[in-house]
């Protein structure tokens, strides 16, 4: 590889950033990244390996630690992020995974806000425990309960803004602050707001994860995930983590990956100008008993989502009178919007989420995050809005 095409470049604006940044060229001057589908890489001689094993040589040692084309998709989301590092992982769980394990160890104390997707709160209730970590769950909108749940052993603060389903937004400012009082790392979920309209390190998170499953792919492709945060933490923790336990993203994802970068920004501002024009729309349906958009002033958390994200989403949530039964009526009834459990993607997705992403969590917990048998998550994509607004109608008509 030759030396990285940016690194003498002034700062640029995100969209130009997602085209040329961390952007590394081979000797033939390709104008795509290059794909370097390999496990492993060859040394010049015995010396070369061992300076490269000893960490004198920076370059290259097995594709399970790191790998040029990888390599090049972290660089730009660093760039994007403002984050001093990055790992990239094969999945957005294994990247959520990954920031807890690496920020804990037996005996310490984690505090999560309780809505959180159902993998995600497994792995705060059922796994940490598993190994000495104890966790508290709360409601992330109300900082008095963070501030009473935390502990001197408290090492992570756990959240995702906004919300999976139900689209709260936390202030990640007002909560690092509580985090840094007891010297927690506070870890933000990011995937909602996607880095086009929240930038979490900015208001003072310690560690912003990703599934790049979402919108950063944004085209149903391939998995992915990644975990941004400072050089050292990332060097001492997160590294060791990455290289004994193998969840580090493979080189034809993270080619992928680079690509739905390049538009990350079209997309994501097309897809949010859409779903606000629905959300509008659906606030007015009689059949629509609660409308969730963070674009809207009457959302619970409007100031909040006003003074943190730069943009509404591209996400709402509406429940439909009639409980489940309506709200599979509903969804069956639609064409163009298509049954899924993803979302951030190109297609228009809905999904029912007491059934299907927060089924795990149980009844309880389900009513005391507000997931009712009525409710649903309408994913925006890129298709045409007035097309849409006529396939929602169609399928509210089909229900009255």
């Amino acid at each position: 590889m030759t030396t990285n095409d940016t690194k003498a470049k002034k700062t640029w604006r995100p969209a130009t950033e997602l085209v040329h940044g961390g952007t590394s060229r081979s000797q033939y001057g390709e104008t795509s990244e290059a794909l370097f589908l390999t496990q492993g890489f060859i040394y010049a001689g015995a010396e070369a390996a061992e300076a490269r094993f000893n960490g004198e040589d920076p370059g290259f040692v097995y594709s399970r630690y790191a790998n040029p084309t990888t390599a090049m998709f972290e660089d730009r989301m660093k760039a994007l992020e403002g984050a001093e590092a990055a790992r990239a992982t094969a999945s957005g769980m294994a990247a959520v995974n990954l920031a807890l394990m690496a920020s804990v160890k037996a005996g310490d104390h984690v505090v999560a806000a309780k809505a959180l997707f159902g993998s995600c709160r497994y792995i705060v209730e059922t796994l940490l425990p598993r190994y000495g970590v104890e966790s508290t769950l709360v409601d992330g909108t109300d900082l008095d309960q963070w501030k009473a749940a935390v502990k001197p052993n408290t090492a992570a603060l756990f959240l995702e803004s906004p919300t999976n389903p139900t689209l709260e937004v936390i202030d990640i400012a007002a909560v690092a602050e509580i985090a840094h009082s007891v010297g927690a790392r506070l870890i933000v979920d990011n995937v909602f707001a996607t880095p086009i309209f929240q930038a979490p390190l900015t208001l003072g998170a310690d560690v912003v994860v990703y599934s790049a499953t979402k919108h950063i792919d944004g085209q149903g492709r391939c998995l992915g995930g990644i975990v941004l945060s400072d050089e050292e933490w990332i060097a001492d923790e997160v590294m060791p983590f990455v290289k004994h336990t193998g969840p580090h993203m493979s080189p034809f994802n993270a080619w992928v990956l680079l690509k739905g970068l390049e538009t990350l920004p079209l997309r994501v501002e097309r897809q949010t100008a859409t779903a606000g024009r629905i959300a509008d729309f659906l606030a007015g349906q009689s059949a629509v008993s609660r409308l969730i958009y963070p674009g809207r002033d009457d959302h619970l958390q409007a100031e909040v989502a006003k003074r943190q994200m730069r943009g509404g989403s591209t996400m709402l949530a509406f429940e439909i009178d009639g409980g489940k039964e309506a709200a599979f009526r509903f969804t069956d009834a639609l064409e163009i919007v298509k049954i899924s459990n993803n979302l951030g993607d190109a297609k228009s997705l809905i999904t029912h989420p007491a059934t299907t992403t927060h089924q795990s969590i149980g009844e309880e917990a389900r009513v005391e995050l507000d997931i009712s048998d009525g409710l649903l998550r309408l994913s925006i994509g890129l298709e045409d809005p007035e097309d849409l607004l006529e396939d929602i109608q169609g399928a509210l008509d089909a229900i009255r």
